[in-house]
């Protein structure tokens, strides 16, 4: 049977929150169903204990820094490209107040207040869904440029809760600071320029996710999100509530996040990979959801500023090595991210050079 054509431009899917919430349902739809998942919880079943590395952001900016800290964050993003950051300074209550009041309104306020741009996947909905086949997620998002300033399309954000834009316009300025934080540490720790580092990051895009993920009736069966790595420079994430349910893969095994209490969680993006030239790993993850309670989160994610070409930089390649990456663009890189549904770490399988 010929299979259906995808399309570089998203399609709309029904929401996952009302299809959750639906009490006739008994029995999840075909296209959420992932078969292979079950083995790949036995396998996990079998795997020793992990967990990702903490980072204390005082032990790295203060009068408490450490070397060993320094060291420790160096070593977290070579060998994880995950970490959890504590100290770190973020007022984190509003948000999850007004994201958490967001996703508790009504469906019709939802999408009426703030529908979404397909081109550009902004607002209300789902997203890289390219083909009538595709396996979907369960969950939905709100997905938002939030900086520059000049990138908001205020159609696209929520009217309600009444503090919803300015808590997030407060929000997306901790962001920046703390990637500028990182950024500037991460030079540091790879023995390059710190300052041309940052601006290489400035002015660039910042987007954010909002992510919803109900209960499932079959949550063994389905993912919040598919398996993949973030296609940018480096993400921030907020975990709304209590629930857990992100897990990376490390060692060929799906590690479960267990998220400390007022911690963020950082990982390095495929743009940062392909820059330090594979110093520091883009890494896979994926999310499972349960049977009890809805998960939410916020993971803001920070591009280069799209004048620039995404490269390995020429002070990582050092005698006796070669490039590991192709060069583009930075517009061409967002376009080419645009038109690819999440799969892994297609994106930057398509830019190795020797595969």
């Amino acid at each position: 049977m010929a299979t259906k054509p995808t399309t570089s431009v998203p399609l709309a899917v029904d929401n996952v929150q009302a299809l959750a919430s639906n009490t006739s349902l008994k029995a999840i739809p075909p296209r959420y169903i992932r078969p292979q998942l079950s083995t790949d919880q036995e396998n996990n079943h079998r795997a020793p204990h992990h967990q990702i590395p903490v980072i204390d952001l005082n032990k790295l900016t203060h009068q408490q820094f450490s070397p060993q800290e320094m060291a420790k964050y160096h070593q977290a993003c070579q060998d994880w490209g995950f970490f959890q950051l504590v100290n770190h300074g973020v007022a984190e209550e509003e948000m999850i107040r007004d994201v958490s009041g967001f996703f508790e309104l009504p469906l019709e306020v939802k999408r009426d207040g703030c529908s979404q741009d397909a081109a550009r996947m902004e607002g209300y909905g789902q997203s890289f869904v390219f083909s009538e086949e595709q396996k979907l997620d369960w969950g939905d998002m709100l997905f938002l440029y939030t900086r520059p300033v000049l990138s908001r399309n205020l159609n696209h954000w929520p009217a309600l809760p009444l503090s919803f834009r300015e808590t997030v316009s407060n929000y997306s300025l901790e962001m920046e600071r703390i990637k500028t934080l990182l950024l500037g540490m991460m030079a540091k720790n790879l023995g390059i320029d710190e300052e041309k580092f940052i601006n290489m990051f400035s002015d660039g895009t910042q987007t954010m996710r909002m992510n919803y993920y109900p209960p499932c009736l079959e949550p063994s069966k389905v993912l919040g999100i598919s398996p993949h790595s973030d296609a940018t420079g480096l993400t921030i994430l907020l975990q709304i509530n209590e629930v857990n349910g992100l897990q990376i893969r490390h060692d060929g095994r799906w590690i479960p996040v267990q998220m400390l209490p007022k911690a963020l969680l950082i990982n390095i993006g495929d743009v940062l990979e392909i820059v330090s030239n594979g110093r520091y790993k883009s890494i896979e993850h994926r999310v499972v959801v349960n049977t009890e309670k809805e998960r939410m989160s916020v993971a803001t994610f920070h591009e280069m500023n799209r004048n620039v070409a995404i490269k390995p930089l020429s002070e990582l390649i050092l005698e006796g090595e070669v490039e590991q990456y192709k060069s583009i663009h930075a517009e061409e890189f967002v376009k080419l991210l645009s038109s690819h549904r999440l799969d892994g770490k297609n994106l930057l399988d398509l830019m190795k050079l020797n595969k």
